[in-house]
């Protein structure tokens, strides 16, 4: 089977792609699958599927790539973690994707379980995202993807140290990155100048949050070590008190979008919370649809 590469189609819009999270409910079901079925359409290079904290998603991720595969003809990649599981364990759940047809994993070492201090390594486990990069890259079936940090990751000393970290992830076998999101274009710019002075020479990623909550991407962004600038702040609080959050969210998204472009990024990962609406209207501000429609 020929392995899918990344590439942009068309240098004057970006090769988009989309991370969907595993539905717990039956009404996260349907609206999993309304967002797909809306995002399908855009013809994603990959679409990714999320890997609850402590392996709690385990099986409903495995469900999800697989039938968002079998239904929709989309390249998916599953998230694969180090969190609560042995080597064996892992190593299985590897192998069912490869019989599954999945060539693609975004490997991670993922989450602590909900009220862990930290993360704490299974005894038989892998310990760390470069062990299990490299399992891996030794069975030889998978395109291995991995996370970023263009900002410090709140367990690493600085961002010199988060590089040398996926320093050492791509010298294990990773061939792309996918970053932690951020606010301003030049976070991403800064992080991938000093990526290229390490000698990193996989594909980077940046990833893009479409707004959907101001109060929800705030909690998070403080949690994940993303800096919040003082203009986004004064933005969404003039936004919100006249009611113009979301068309705010899609303005600050799609000119953060244009901004990297213009640097020369070809590929945009957004987190869609498996709500389509925002990242929509953002792909369409940047001509991905229009290029769709004009095709047909």
């Amino acid at each position: 089977m020929t392995r899918p590469t990344d590439h942009t189609p068309d240098a004057t819009r970006p090769t988009v792609s989309f991370e969907f999270f595993p539905p717990q409910t039956l009404e996260a079901s349907f609206r999993l699958w309304e967002t797909v079925q809306a995002l399908a359409p855009l013809k994603p290079g990959f679409v990714s599927v999320t890997y609850g904290a402590g392996g709690t998603t385990r099986k409903l991720t495995h469900d999800a790539v697989t039938t968002i595969g079998k239904n929709y003809g989309l390249n998916v990649a599953a998230h694969l973690t180090c969190v609560d599981a042995t080597r064996a364990e892992t190593l299985e759940i590897i192998e069912t994707y490869a019989q599954a047809g999945v060539t693609e994993i975004v490997a991670l070492r993922g989450d602590p379980p909900k009220g862990a201090a930290g993360f704490q390594a299974h005894p038989e486990g892998f310990a760390s995202s470069v062990e299990l990069i490299e399992a891996l890259a030794r069975d030889g079936r998978f395109t291995i993807r991995c996370g970023a940090y263009p900002e410090p990751h709140p367990e690493a000393a600085d961002t010199l140290a988060d590089v040398r970290w996926l320093k050492r992830k791509t010298d294990a076998g990773a061939s792309s990155a996918i970053t932690q999101f951020f606010f301003e274009a030049e976070t991403f710019l800064r992080f991938r100048d000093a990526c290229a002075a390490e000698g990193i020479s996989a594909r980077l990623i940046p990833g893009i949050l479409p707004i959907q909550s101001w109060k929800g991407a705030r909690a998070f962004a403080q949690r994940c070590g993303a800096q919040i600038p003082a203009w986004v702040e004064d933005r969404f609080a003039a936004a919100i008190a006249d009611g113009r959050e979301q068309e705010l969210s899609v303005e600050i998204c799609a000119e953060l979008c244009s901004r990297l472009m213009a640097e020369g990024v070809e590929d945009l990962h957004f987190y869609t919370l498996n709500r389509p609406q925002l990242t929509q209207a953002v792909c369409a501000r940047l001509g991905v649809a229009a290029a769709l429609v004009s095709a047909a």
